[in-house]
């Protein structure tokens, strides 16, 4: 059964290849020469925060069998330094990084952004992905947000087809990276 919660600090060291398997898709060139080890650190830290797991923004897990098989992360727009600043300052303290790892900006203004959303390979297909996006509408109006945005890749046509079947449509174009992405808003109700 899969059973989907908000995560606790306890649920980092699974959320981090989950997130990792984000950054491998977007070829980040900041992140090209830091050891697999080193960035799964960061991002176990970063999803070990206050500022990750609540007073910022949100991070819900699915959970099959004792183990986190997917996760959806996303805040307020007006939140998007807090969130970035978390990780220029682990990636500052981490002598796996050379430089500081500073992150584009994604959102868009007087949204709730779906930052990610990523399931274990080996649970896709269980609808799980489907499950973890039914959750992200009561996290934007816990959040007093009643339009949801999101970036999908040009490069993932099929991930664009599943948002737009869940209400979300194209409002402009979004450089993350290298990579053009497509920035898509859908509006939520109380």
């Amino acid at each position: 059964m899969i059973t989907v919660r908000e995560a606790q600090q306890d649920d980092a060291g699974q959320i981090a290849p989950l997130i990792d398997i984000i950054f491998d898709e977007m070829e980040l060139d900041e992140l090209e020469d830091v050891p697999e080890p080193g960035l799964a650190k960061v991002i176990t830290r970063a999803y070990q925060t206050d500022t990750y797991l609540s007073s910022k923004a949100s991070t819900v897990v699915a959970e099959a069998n004792g183990q986190v098989v997917g996760v959806v992360f996303g805040y307020p727009s007006e939140n998007e330094d807090d969130i970035n600043n978390v990780l220029i300052n682990l990636s500052k303290k981490s002598a796996d990084f050379k430089a500081p790892y500073i992150p584009d900006s994604e959102t868009n203004s007087d949204e709730w952004y779906l930052d990610s959303i990523a399931v274990d390979p080996d649970w896709q297909g269980h609808g799980i992905g489907s499950k973890l996006l039914a959750a992200v509408p009561r996290m934007a109006l816990n959040d007093g947000k009643s339009v949801i945005g999101l970036n999908v890749d040009f490069e993932n046509p099929e991930a664009k087809k599943l948002y737009e079947r869940k209400g979300f449509k194209t409002v402009g174009t979004q450089m993350i990276g290298d990579h053009l992405y497509e920035h898509m808003q859908k509006a939520v109700k109380q």
